[in-house]
């Protein structure tokens, strides 16, 4: 009698945090799925956010969310709305984990650790019997098309060093390309371009800015919480005002308020965005930190690989708002930072990877309870 060999109904590339919260969706909605993350475990990165507290969230409303994110906000304003912070909140309760909330919102484990959170999608996961493959990178993303045989079905094969595996449906949640030791090498945003899928070129995000002026680097390791950062025009006008951490460095500044800066300006400056600069009119930054109010130009952002994010990735004018789906590959769906989204620092990155991972794998158990 010929083996029959039937392909996985869903396969999540990353284990990460959107690949987490993605297989813990698909347990609770019964979606049989695998886990599949390059690493010898899973949420590399998310140990060590918020310096390994894990700010996962913000106690805010979806639609002030939405308001603070910026460009991404109506790509991700149905995935938010359908799975908003004070839901994530809930959903962390639910599994019996202590929570903080700042003064700001800001949600935190309330023992400060971000194994906590990790170690709690590893006991939902474990308690659901979701199949978990560690220490295994995906090499190749191949779509297979119906015909004879066993793969008339059509779907996918993930290719790893030791075997091959066959997925109806792919979740592409590998994260972006800072901090690769983390596993975040761009491995979902080539499988994506390989498969036709156009990428936006990498940009940091949420960085410090480099300057050896030494009012700054004879400060450095001080931390001060009540600094501002604001981005002014050639003009003269005030384009962004953030009041929060700055902190001096031995490269230069970093702290939220100018991660947040420094994200607005890379934005700002992006091809997408009507310039109105000129090397002889830049941008401005001005920095208040302690009894100091400094004013800078062209600062250079330390690199990508340290950023907290990443700007740039796969094109979301390819990718379904509503599912989260491929609109140019049935059946392959992204999550999280993957895709060309990010948001300002305080837990906003966190929350954008939890909800499209969860818009994904819903719209999966649509599509598969349609038949489809």
């Amino acid at each position: 009698m010929p083996l029959k060999h039937t392909p996985v109904k869903l396969a999540i590339v990353g284990g990460g945090a959107a690949g987490m919260f993605a297989a813990a969706v698909a347990a609770e909605r019964r979606i049989p799925c695998v886990l599949i993350e390059r690493k010898a475990r899973l949420g590399s990165k998310v140990l060590m956010t918020a310096n390994g507290r894990c700010n996962f969230t913000k106690d805010i409303s979806a639609e002030q969310f939405l308001a603070d994110v910026g460009e991404a906000k109506d790509f991700v304003a149905a995935a938010i709305r359908e799975c908003p912070p004070r839901q994530i909140i809930a959903g962390f309760k639910s599994l019996k984990v202590p929570l903080r909330r700042m003064a700001d919102g800001r949600m935190f484990p309330a023992d400060g650790k971000a194994a906590t959170i990790v170690h709690a999608f590893g006991d939902l996961l474990r308690d659901s019997e979701v199949p978990i493959l560690t220490n295994c990178p995906v090499r190749d993303v191949e779509k297979v098309r119906g015909g004879d045989g066993e793969k008339a079905r059509g779907g996918f094969v993930l290719q790893t060093k030791n075997f091959d595996l066959l997925a109806e449906n792919v979740l592409l949640a590998t994260g972006g390309v800072s901090y690769p030791k983390t596993g975040s090498v761009g491995d979902g945003q080539n499988f994506a371009k390989a498969l036709g899928h156009r990428l936006v070129p990498y940009q940091p995000g949420l960085i410090g800015l480099e300057t050896n002026d030494r009012k700054v680097t004879s400060l450095a390791g001080r931390c001060f919480e009540d600094g501002r950062a604001k981005v002014i025009g050639p003009d003269g006008a005030t384009l962004f005002d953030y009041k929060g951490e700055v902190d001096c460095e031995s490269f230069g500044l970093s702290g939220a308020a100018v991660y947040n800066a420094q994200r607005f300006i890379a934005h700002y400056l992006s091809p997408s965005h009507p310039l109105t600069l000129s090397p002889s009119h830049p941008l401005t930054l001005e920095v208040w930190f302690g009894h100091n109010r400094l004013s800078f130009k062209n600062l250079k952002p330390r690199p990508v690989k340290e950023a907290i994010v990443t700007i740039g990735g796969v094109a979301t004018d390819e990718i379904d708002p509503k599912t989260m789906e491929s609109k140019l590959v049935p059946h392959l769906y992204f999550a999280g930072e993957v895709m060309d989204i990010d948001g300002p620092t305080g837990g906003y990155n966190l929350t954008m990877a939890f909800a499209t991972a969860r818009k994904a794998v819903a719209a999966i158990g649509e599509s598969m309870r349609r038949g489809k």
